[in-house]
């Protein structure tokens, strides 16, 4: 034996097995990215691009969606003729 208490080489184990871990963890992308301001700065941008494009076309395509369906009610009056209404505008603004 080392002349250690057992209970001091478990927690000598167990500080080593930290150490390895936290440099795995250190060198994982994730965490390089966010180590560096512009590198972070540019992913965040870029992500910030990406999810207002998307937001942009789901948003589109969704309503376009909404009003082609509502404008082929026609059995509802209030909400056929607005639907209609509306269809034709956007035909007046191609």
């Amino acid at each position: 034996m080392s002349g250690q208490p057992p209970e001091n080489d478990d927690l000598t184990s167990e500080i080593r097995a930290l150490r390895i871990e936290l440099a795995r963890l250190n060198s994982h992308r994730f965490v390089r990215i966010h180590n560096n301001l512009p590198r972070l700065l540019a992913f965040n941008f870029a992500r910030g691009m990406v999810l207002g494009l998307g937001t942009v076309l789901g948003a589109t395509v969704l309503l376009s969606v909404v009003v082609w369906s509502l404008s082929k009610i026609e059995f509802l009056p209030i909400i056929g003729e607005w639907a209609a209404q509306i269809a034709e505008q956007m035909r007046a603004q191609e």
